[in-house]
């Protein structure tokens, strides 16, 4: 059938997306108040007919994804030789859409209205902006989560939404145009990566990490920061496996001062330069210089940006707001409730243990790294893996921070078929609107049921049988298992 082809699936995504776009007009997360009137609501009926229409457009773009997947398995040269041109059919219906499945975007210009408007940003949340300041309708339009909590980003992409707000004078719709033109850098940047990175089979790879539809809905689509932020941390990542590592870690530098987690890559930098250095030599410079270099760009970053060093003291903001999908949350309020009437206290202890262990698993892979046991891009992406898993707060796109940079080196195995199951399923979990509805996640279950069983029987969209990933360190030298 044509529809199986590289090219059927190519048009069925590209549909799936397009219904996706259209359906977001109506039933995407819209502003409160847009004086041009083009996502404004319209009404109950076509608010749903829109999210019927999203969900089956959702639908066909996974469908086609993972039809994609197969054919690159068994290693169709159509769907080889085509997989950039497949990204640009299934991004473009996306690029003018209102946002999408998130009201984070709400969050970052008011931020950057807050920073041009004189605001401490890491001080006061969004709703410090009156009606006469820049930004007023983006704040009005902000999650209520994020009202009145103080930025947890860093001065870098703070300084990108003062620059875009700057640019379009706050207004809704250009503002939200210009976010999405730094998310599809991001984008661009994490093609480049990971085609630098990728030993040998790059469209299989920018299959897991670019053609993914949680990538395409959440960094498109919701233009989260993380984008931005796994753009600029894997390019640091490929430029210090060229022994270009003062640059690479500049780059890792400048993705912590976007978002923090991207710190874990100057760990296994340093990494690379011990294994090539070798000796206690190489050991310490792995250590201190990585460090050094990203602390001395975060401190330039933030004199330059003039937000000042708060966003310190804002890390920790995020973990406040509970997430189902954070099993440490969970499990730690269970475990309050049943224990005393606060469970605040037994959460925040079950929490800080769960991060705990996070550490402890970097560490162990940090150390496998370091022995040549694994590609040390391999650790990174794994202990990524490990930090989403173990955090307090998760949402569905936060497991793109590790995805992206096993499907750079490992697509094919069998962490790489469990990331490509998982975000197939997470898909689901977040409505066009940014609400999380019950059904989203029952919906997401089944998902993950079937990927899990198409998995184990081996007709997964990876192929049938799981490879193991080579230990690979660019220019730091090339070992086997």
């Amino acid at each position: 059938m044509w529809v199986l082809s590289a090219s059927g699936c190519r048009w069925l995504g590209a549909i799936g997306s397009l219904a996706v776009a259209v359906g977001g007009y109506t039933a995407g997360t819209l502003p409160v108040r847009e004086p041009w009137g083009l996502w404004a609501p319209r009404g109950p009926a076509l608010t749903v007919a829109g999210a019927v229409l999203a969900y089956l457009g959702l639908t066909l773009l996974v469908a086609a994804w993972w039809r994609y997947g197969v054919l690159l398995a068994r290693g169709v040269r159509e769907a080889r030789d085509r997989v950039l041109g497949t990204l640009g059919w299934w991004t473009a219906p996306l690029v003018l859409a209102p946002p999408l499945y998130s009201a984070d975007v709400y969050s970052y210009i008011a931020q950057g209205a807050m920073v041009l408007e004189g605001y401490d940003v890491y001080g006061a949340g969004p709703s410090v902006l009156g009606p006469g300041d820049l930004g007023a309708d983006a704040a009005a339009s902000v999650g209520g989560h994020w009202t009145d909590t103080p930025a947890p980003y860093g001065p870098v992409f703070l300084a990108l939404a003062q620059a875009v707000v700057g640019v379009t004078g706050g207004e809704i719709v250009p503002a939200v145009i210009g976010m999405r033109l730094i998310a599809l850098g991001a984008l661009a940047l994490i093609v480049w990566a990971v085609r630098g990175l990728a030993d040998g089979d790059r469209s299989g790879a920018l299959w897991l990490a670019a053609l993914n539809p949680l990538l395409l809905i959440h960094v498109v689509g919701g233009m989260h920061n993380d984008g931005l932020m796994i753009g600029l941390m894997l390019s640091g990542v490929l430029l210090a496996a060229r022994a270009r590592w003062v640059v690479g870690c500049v780059l890792v530098g400048l993705a912590v001062m976007v978002k923090s987690p991207a710190a874990v890559a100057l760990l296994f930098i340093g990494v690379m330069i011990a294994r090539r250095d070798g000796g206690v030599r190489g050991v310490v410079k792995g250590l201190v210089l990585p460090a050094l270099v990203a602390g001395g760009v975060a401190a330039g970053a933030t004199v330059v940006a003039g937000t000042g060093f708060g966003w310190l003291r804002t890390q920790s903001v995020a973990g406040t707001i509970h997430t189902a999908l954070s099993v440490t949350s969970d499990v730690g309020l269970g475990l309050g409730l049943l224990v005393g009437d606060d469970p605040e206290p037994v959460k925040g202890a079950v929490q800080t243990v769960g991060l705990a262990l996070a550490l402890v698993i970097i560490g162990v892979l940090a150390w496998r790294a370091w022995k040549g046991r694994i590609d040390p891009a391999l650790g990174l992406g794994l202990s990524l893996v490990a930090l989403v898993a173990l955090s307090p707060m998760v949402q569905p796109w936060y497991v793109l921070w590790g995805a992206v940079v096993v499907a750079a080196v490992a697509w094919r195995s069998r962490v790489g078929h469990l990331l490509v199951v998982l975000s197939a399923a997470l898909v689901y979990e977040t409505a066009p609107s940014g609400r999380t509805p019950w059904y989203g996640f029952v919906v997401g279950g089944l998902v993950l049921g079937l990927g899990l069983v198409l998995m184990r029987r081996g007709s997964g969209a990876t192929g049938s049988r799981p490879v193991r990933a080579p230990v690979v360190g660019g220019h730091m030298g090339r070992t086997r298992p």
